[in-house]
């Protein structure tokens, strides 16, 4: 066995391991976890039955040098089950287990592993089976989760400016290096494709494995271009009502639908094109060289020399297109910058370049245990979601800048778009989604908290009437209580302040040293011009008598009730979240809220929905009551310009978040994750928060005299 160990080592793995010295001085990183040693693996399993995962050619190398030195049982691969390949059969998972399989080494890149794991780590979990990679190291170790990237050693902005400096020729690998996708992986576009396709009335079945099958089937020989690709599909498939360029187009499209820049890679790139440096972009791609082109000129990517693009010379990186680069900038000094630890850096560094590695925003989500959020990351909405945050969050590899080197978010569009809009989108795709099922034609967006909620819903359902009605606890209050007995439910709340800045804020009455009796006497008489005068308001608004639908973000329910007395048709109240719903039990009102009560106890929601309320507000005053005309009658503001500004950076991030997951994916993929959502909105409480605006903030609730500041709610991640 050690001899033909020995053989193994001094083939296949010898260069993966030796080449991690010839690099390290441009760092590489330890972003992957500890390397494991695949000899001490495959003596540990010597008598007993292991599978590979992958069938390239690195998998056809791997059976050719380890010879009978362990019993490998079949081969297996996410797109195909069956058949024989290199003299091995192809099995499925549940045939490996059933094999009695206790070892599995995926044959991939890095980057490819931890897709494979995420994709089969569960079941080699609950079956026992061990997975690792061919480097030795253990895919299915859980990584603790973290948020800052003290284990992680990697370049900075400087430092790399000084690998530049010391180079004639400067060559950028493309794809998570300069650009990246608000996908969690490129395989994610397959899926996208499939739906695109669906919507067209067009069907392929196993579309996104039939894909990513002829991507590799066709890569193990040469580099080929994305028509080659749909070609291998097509005849596979017997075809369809499309063409191999038509798809090859749609593809593309889609795929540059969701590219955005690293700018402060980009920063890097105009800092070689400055100081004079030759520069060149050498990538792997399908696309053709007029594609990466377009690409580089989308993104402002310009002054470079040439682009070096694989499918044009038919070879991969790791087939010799290091090699083209060479004979271009012969006796040149030339820097080689990417992310993928092999095609970028080991083969670069096997042909005598120098190579850095930067962190692409998978790497460095992967490094920090992925925020806690891989176990809940599973439909192609989660990894929208999860993609969309990565490409904001991890956008710069350049996170090793500062000493305590802690995640942080520097403004409040970054809080609005990261924290809290994957929770809003699923809240206002699930309110759409009852509205047309309990087949609601208008709905009431009461003010303030309907302010943003109102314009995101017009966005997927403009066809529902929705008004913005001016509504608060205090105007409810004041012209809808009856009897005493309303006038003592009021007084039940408890009131942060004196008796007196309790009559007057909950019922505008100034008259404070009124006896019992005489105080609600007034109180009832002032309830019923103000129910008066709010209908007047809501006459205007030329509202249908039908069932309507009245939105409310988190309450007891105190507005709808008191709101109903206004209106003679039923209303039924949709919130975010309803407070102490038994308090309200006896009070026959209609709620459906989107946290059940039982959710909502188990869940986060309920430490951070402070957060969200401040977020969500409008930029104008609360309404107090109405006048004789039915004209409303605003409270003095209380918040700055500073402070509305804050909010409105925060909504702008909502919004673009929440048009960025509608253009991209399409309506049946749309999806909400509870769960997932939570998580998002958590990090609120752990990514520190450099924003001075936002932590200024105060959260406001005038009728309980409560003013909380946002920082004693958010917790102790403030710098």
């Amino acid at each position: 066995m050690e001899d033909k160990t020995k053989k193994l080592m001094s083939g296949f793995f010898v260069y993966k391991f030796l080449q991690k010295e010839r690099f390290g001085r441009c760092g590489s990183g330890r972003g992957d976890g500890q390397m494991g040693d695949i000899k001490e693996l495959l003596t540990e399993y010597q008598d007993r039955k292991i599978a590979l995962y992958g069938l390239g050619t690195e998998t056809e190398r791997f059976l050719s040098e380890l010879g009978d030195s362990v019993s490998v049982i079949g081969l297996l691969d996410g797109f195909q089950e069956g058949g024989e390949l290199y003299g091995c059969p192809v099995i499925s998972l549940e045939e490996a287990f059933l094999k009695g399989v206790r070892l599995m080494i995926v044959v991939a890149r890095p980057g490819s592993c931890k897709v494979i794991a995420r994709r089969i780590g569960e079941f080699c979990r609950r079956n026992q089976i061990a997975l690792y990679d061919v480097r030795g190291r253990n895919l299915l170790e859980r990584k603790n989760v973290s948020y800052d990237f003290r284990q992680l050693e990697g370049k900075t902005f400087c430092e790399l400016l000084e690998e530049i400096n010391r180079a004639d020729v400067v060559s950028f690998d493309l794809f998570d290096t300069l650009v990246t996708r608000k996908v969690r992986s490129y395989t994610d576009l397959f899926e996208l494709m499939d739906l695109r396709l669906r919507e067209d009335g067009l069907y392929i079945p196993d579309f996104a494995k039939l894909r990513l099958a002829a991507e590799k089937e066709l890569s193990k020989d040469k580099a080929p271009g994305l028509t080659q690709i749909y070609e291998s599909v097509l005849q596979k498939t017997g075809g369809n009502f499309i063409t191999a360029s038509e798809l090859a187009s749609m593809e593309w499209e889609i795929d540059l639908s969701v590219m955005v820049i690293r700018k402060r890679m980009r920063d890097v790139f105009y800092k070689a094109v400055e100081a004079g440096k030759q520069v060149v972009i050498t990538t792997d791609s399908y696309y053709s060289l007029e594609q990466i082109k377009a690409i580089l000129d989308r993104f402002a990517l310009t002054g470079y020399d040439k682009a070096i693009v694989s499918c044009e010379y038919g070879i991969s990186k790791t087939q010799g297109l290091f090699q083209v680069l060479q004979g271009e900038y012969e006796t040149k000094k030339i820097l080689h910058i990417g992310d993928d630890e092999i095609s970028d850096i080991e083969t670069a560094s096997a042909n005598g370049i120098t190579a850095c590695r930067i962190f692409s925003g998978e790497d460095l989500f992967d490094a920090l245990g992925g925020l806690g959020m891989e176990n809940e990351i599973r439909t192609i909405s989660d990894r929208l979601k999860a993609g969309m945050l990565i490409a904001e969050l991890f956008n710069s590899p350049f996170w090793f800048e500062e000493e305590d080197r802690a995640l942080s978010v520097s403004d409040a569009f970054q809080i609005g778009y990261l924290f809290c809009a994957p929770v809003i989108t699923d809240f206002v795709l699930w309110l759409k989604e009852k509205a047309e099922e309990q087949n609601f034609k208008q709905i009431l967006f009461g003010a303030r908290d309907g302010y943003l909620i109102g314009r995101l819903f017009r966005k997927v359902s403009p066809r529902t009437k929705s008004v913005y009605f001016l509504a608060s606890r205090t105007a409810a209050v004041r012209a809808g209580v009856e009897n005493e007995k309303d006038i003592a439910y009021i007084d039940s709340m408890k009131y942060f302040g004196v008796p007196e800045e309790s009559l007057r804020t909950r019922f505008g009455i100034a008259a404070c040293d009124l006896k019992q009796g005489k105080r609600d006497r007034e109180i009832l008489a002032k309830a019923r011009r103000q129910r008066s005068n709010y209908r007047k308001y809501i006459k205007k608004l030329d509202i249908q008598e039908e069932n309507t639908a009245l939105f409310d973000f988190v309450a007891k329910g105190t507005v709808q009730m008191y709101l109903q007395r206004l209106f003679s048709q039923h209303i039924k109240g949709f919130y975010f979240l309803q407070l102490e719903p038994e308090f309200m039990a006896d009070k026959g009102l209609d709620i459906q809220p989107f946290y059940l009560d039982e959710e909502r106890d188990a869940s986060m929601i309920f430490d951070n929905y402070y957060i969200l309320e401040t977020m969500l507000t409008s930029p104008y005053p609360q309404l107090e009551e109405f006048g004789g005309d039915g004209n409303p009658v605003f409270a003095v503001e209380t918040r700055s310009e500073r402070d509305i500004r804050c909010f409105e950076r925060a909504q702008e991030g909502m919004i673009t978040y929440f048009e960025e997951y509608l253009r991209i994916l399409p309506e049946k993929a749309r999806e909400g994750n509870k769960k997932l959502g939570e998580l998002f909105l958590s990090l609120v409480n752990q990514i520190q928060i450099k924003d001075e605006d936002f932590l200024s903030l105060k959260i406001e609730d005038p009728f309980f005299g409560r003013m909380t500041d946002i920082k004693d709610v958010i917790g102790n991640n403030i710098r």
